[in-house]
């Protein structure tokens, strides 16, 4: 063979590589001690997805059970589409979402966490091989070790109001009354108080 073909083959087997493996996730059991890594852990159902764009995707969930952490029954978790590991969610979809919170009622998927799709075709779920347990498994070690805990009350309508600007009526009006109000806190002042 010649140098040049050895050369062409070498870097076709090197590029090659590179993309097989491109996705390399550390292995992990399940154990109490792998659940304490993360702030958030539960099972739900994909209700919608928002693709990525100029920033990082989401989907909000229906949670089903809550394992660990605090949320409401709607939970948004943030993805990065970019990333090599990263799989699509599409509504309907079940999890079990491994997590860390982003902000108080988000989180961000960490691709290399524990979690996992739902398969409703035992062959298909390669989770099985990967983590050496299957679905149902990890749900009854959830269950039995974190229990499931109760969902924040929904609060969403309070806050809804609360930062609305005044429209440009509502501005006038507060600033002649602020007017009035100083010019009538000045001519008591000057006339009670003389100094």
């Amino acid at each position: 063979m010649t140098p040049f073909f050895l050369r062409i083959l070498f870097l076709f087997f090197v590029l090659a590589g590179h993309a097989v493996w491109a996705c390399e996730c550390p292995y992990s059991v399940l154990s109490l001690e792998e659940c304490n890594k993360y702030e958030i852990i539960f099972k739900g159902k994909v209700v919608s997805v928002k693709p990525c764009a100029d920033r990082p995707g989401e989907v909000l969930f229906e949670l089903e059970e809550l394992y660990k952490g605090n949320s409401e029954k709607k939970f948004k978790v943030l993805f990065d589409c970019h990333s090599e590991c990263a799989m699509k969610f599409l509504p309907g979809d079940e999890w079990i979402i491994y997590s860390r919170y982003k902000q108080i009622d988000n989180a961000m998927m960490d691709w290399c966490s524990r979690s996992r799709k739902y398969f409703k075709n035992e062959n298909e779920d390669f989770y099985t091989v990967t983590y050496g347990n299957d679905y149902y498994d990890e749900v009854k070690f959830l269950r039995t070790q974190l229990g499931v805990h109760r969902f924040l009350l929904s609060k969403s309508a309070e806050a809804q109001n609360r930062n609305v600007i005044p429209s440009i009526n509502q501005t006038v009006i507060l600033v002649i009354c602020s007017l009035l109000a100083i010019v009538l806190f000045y001519w008591l002042l000057n006339r009670y108080l003389k100094f």
